[in-house]
């Protein structure tokens, strides 16, 4: 299924390894600010949605959904957003952030809104971990 898929550098950066759901690569985006889970389909060379086979198609929707139930049940957010740019990542992948509305970005979107910020010693991996505990259960 990934013979060929590498993660773009600069989403390996950016991120934290959560683990493999059976399509996607999960990642917890290391910003502290917003709640921010991005969606990778193990699929090489994969840029947009509807180049997808259809069956991979309806496997991320049900990932990004299961992915938004379980950011809204850890953390009651207003609005979940939902998105796949690519403008500087052109590898495929889907962003699901939980937005409240007294986070330092609403009403307007994530990106661009200052600078992220890290998660303190130890944070990172205490969420990475009951995240992941939370989205293999949901899954």
């Amino acid at each position: 299924m990934d013979r060929g898929f590498e993660l773009n550098a600069r989403l390996e950066a950016d991120t934290i390894l959560l683990g493999d759901w059976p399509l996607s690569r999960v990642l917890l985006m290391r910003n502290r600010l917003f709640p921010w889970l991005i969606l990778v389909p193990r699929r090489a060379g994969a840029v947009e949605i509807h180049r997808l086979p259809v069956a991979d198609q309806m496997q991320l929707t049900h990932e990004t959904s299961a992915a938004a139930k379980v950011l809204e049940q850890m953390f009651q957010p207003d609005k979940i957003n939902t998105g796949a740019l690519g403008n500087v990542v052109s590898q495929l992948h889907i962003h699901v952030i939980a937005r409240r509305r007294d986070d330092p970005a609403w009403p307007g979107p994530v990106w661009g809104s200052g600078q992220a910020v890290d998660y303190a010693e130890g944070e990172a991996e205490r969420l990475a971990g009951q995240l992941w505990a939370a989205l293999q259960r949901s899954a």
